[in-house]
């Protein structure tokens, strides 16, 4: 028996901002500070390498904040940093990649710029926001994209990025977002999961571009790896991922046969559905569950097992086919 993800899910206290933690004997990790409920206590900035002198590599430099770059460069002083490795272009990870670069002249490595999907997705939900008078910033968990990243080396899912200390393999893990990565690091058993795997929390699908077989296909491909560790953007690390990543499936498959037991009573649209599955949780959080419900029901049409009326839409009536 698979175990419920809200026995599994891990927390941690919060970080002291700005100061370097070394959670292993390559690993150190310093957190910016933009706590939300959607980050956590913030973005977990990575870097991989030897404490002092050597190259090292930095993984998701973050949001643009100044205090975070400067105490990211502080803690590589007198280092060659030689990678940026981003795991994707939301605006928590990759938008200080540019500050880090320019003062290291690291080469930058990404799967591609922002999805043209999500930007269209993003200006989209802006437009319905704003001539509804709501805030203009849809609560949606992601607030957009970093649009100006650009990748120096383009990365696919088997390449291989290595320097002195640190071997990764790059495992596309598109669901969350097309353009999404992690980083599996030989030298320690490691995978960085970017916002695919989370400890503390489960992940957003933001549809169109955020596609849950995707997603489902990318945690399902985990199980037959050999990582021992997963380390997250947001939140603490996973020691024992493999029962975590089964119970996260468990979770989606759960979340899908409830809301084909709601839809059996009569159609429904998405409002409707978070208020009978997420009755149970913080209606500012419903936004969000919205994005996941809608990227369920999308699964569910491309599958034959739903329809929407008149289109896929988040303010349709959707029902069984």
């Amino acid at each position: 028996m698979v175990t419920p993800i809200t026995e599994l899910l891990l927390t941690e206290e919060p970080p002291e901002y700005g100061q370097v933690e070394q959670v292993s004997p390559l690993v150190r990790r310093i957190v910016a500070e933009n706590p939300s409920r959607f980050t956590y206590h913030g973005t977990g900035t990575f870097i991989v390498g030897p404490g002092c002198g050597g190259e090292v590599a930095i993984i998701d430099p973050g949001p643009a904040d100044n205090a975070h770059v400067s105490a990211l460069l502080a803690a590589v002083e007198g280092q060659a940093v030689t990678h940026i490795l981003v795991t994707h272009t939301h605006p928590d990870h990759s938008p200080a990649t540019a500050a880090v670069k320019a003062a290291t002249g690291a080469t930058t490595y990404g799967f591609g710029p922002h999805p043209e999907a999500a930007i269209k997705a993003h200006e989209e939900r802006v437009q319905q926001a704003t001539e509804a008078g709501e805030d203009p910033e849809p609560d949606d968990g992601e607030g957009g994209g970093d649009t100006d990243f650009v990748p120096d080396e383009a990365i696919v899912d088997a390449d291989v990025v290595a320097g002195e200390h640190f071997t990764f393999e790059c495992l596309h893990t598109p669901g969350h977002i097309s353009n999404h990565l992690c980083f599996a690091m030989a030298e320690e058993q490691t995978l960085f999961t970017g916002d695919h795997v989370m400890g503390w929390s489960t992940t957003v699908i933001p549809a169109p571009d955020g596609d849950l077989a995707d997603y489902m296909d990318g945690l399902s491909r985990l199980l037959g790896r050999s990582e021992t560790t997963y380390r997250p953007t947001h939140g603490p690390a996973i020691t024992d991922p493999v029962p975590f990543v089964a119970a996260l499936l468990s979770h989606r498959l759960h979340r899908e046969e409830q809301i084909v037991a709601a839809l059996g009573a009569g159609p429904m649209d998405i409002a409707a559905l978070v208020g009978d599955i997420y009755s149970d949780i913080d209606e500012a959080l419903h936004k969000a569950a919205g994005a996941s419900v809608f990227a369920h029901l999308l699964a569910l049409q491309r599958k034959g097992r739903a329809t929407a009326d008149p289109g896929p839409d988040p303010e349709a009536k959707w029902f069984l086919n």
